[in-house]
């Protein structure tokens, strides 16, 4: 995938199904889906209790070009990154398929489907990543980008997608490291940027710190999923003001937003939130920052939630496939 001008719609396609059975690692509490969130910067273990939310990515692109058919992330430029309901599944026709173990050294077999127009950089000279070492991707969420559920979330199979096509990243973040020691045999980067139960204005405190202590090259973000139990009124400014917050601090970063996977219990909600988010983002991009969009939420199946809020193994490889085509052409 080659950066272009106009919005990015990336494609994917559905993913093999092989779920697995994930525990119930939050319970929902009085309405709210905080899962041992801890508001001055700290993360709770992996196994936390309470509800958790969902953390989602930004997606580079400018201008304003779509792609048809069922598994596509749309990219569109902006600036900031954003939480939106993810799942797996987007609009585009080309299928692509990235079902991944996310354990350690083990892979199930994910690849990465065709892509829309292009690599929707909101400048065609734009490039994020360094000629020389690795791409620094801040995964900057909730429990969604903690990998409550299955260790490592959709770093695991983003991980492996990028070892696959000969792509060098690391993850930049301060919170709890997790996920396997390796992946396919080569050490896997632990560092991460999300806390389970915060909102969006809990994860607009963590910019620029600790979140930008090191400067990331990609910004992958996914945020909203608490709002939506919280106080979804507003959730939409509060989002439009993060990625101003990002654009500002991290003017030379890929911002890649998304939208949120679907939250059974407030689809309604989710829904409203995540119809503003390609607008935003296309806004921001035609203003010259660069930002883009990912569909997270199209296509995403229940059956890939483990525990009706966070994904199971099939569903993290799901979120992986959509941000890898969504970045895939500003890596080196």
């Amino acid at each position: 995938m080659s950066p272009s001008t106009s919005p990015l719609v990336v494609r994917r396609g559905a993913f093999g199904a092989f779920a697995r059975a994930i525990p119930l690692a939050c319970l929902l509490f009085a309405g709210s889906l905080a899962c041992s969130s801890d508001s001055d910067g700290s993360s709770s273990g992996s196994g936390g209790s309470g509800t958790a939310s969902s953390g989602g990515a930004p997606t580079t692109g400018s201008g304003a070009s779509t792609t048809s058919g069922a598994g596509s992330a749309t990219g569109t430029g902006g600036s900031g990154g954003g939480a939106t309901t993810g799942s797996g599944a987007t609009t585009g026709s080309g299928a692509t398929t990235s079902a991944g173990e996310g354990g350690a050294s083990s892979s199930t077999s994910a690849t990465s489907g065709g892509s829309g127009d292009g690599g929707g950089a909101p400048d065609p000279g734009f490039q994020p990543c360094p000629a020389t070492g690795p791409c620094k991707v801040l995964p900057l969420g909730d429990s969604i980008t903690f990998g409550l559920g299955f260790d490592g979330g959709y770093r695991v199979e983003l991980f492996r997608l990028a070892l696959q096509d000969d792509h060098e990243i690391t993850f930049t973040g301060t919170q709890q490291k997790n996920g396997p020691a390796m992946v396919d045999g080569v050490t896997f980067p632990r560092n991460h940027e999300g806390i389970s139960g915060q909102t969006i204005q809990q994860i607009a405190g963590r910019v620029p710190s600790p979140a930008l202590n090191e400067m990331p090259h990609i910004v992958l973000l996914h945020a909203g999923t608490n709002d939506m139990v919280q106080g979804a009124n507003g959730a939409d400014t509060r989002l439009a003001a993060l990625l101003d917050k990002l654009i500002d601090e991290a003017p030379d970063a890929l911002i890649v937003v998304s939208n949120i996977i679907p939250l059974p219990f407030a689809a309604s909600a989710v829904d409203t939130f995540n119809a503003t988010i390609p607008a935003m983002v296309e806004e921001r991009a035609a203003a010259g920052a660069h930002i883009i969009f990912a569909d997270q939420f199209t296509g995403f199946p229940p059956s890939e939630l483990g525990d009706n809020v966070h994904p199971n193994q099939a569903g993290y490889a799901r979120m992986a496939g959509v941000w890898y085509e969504a970045i895939e052409g500003y890596l080196r």
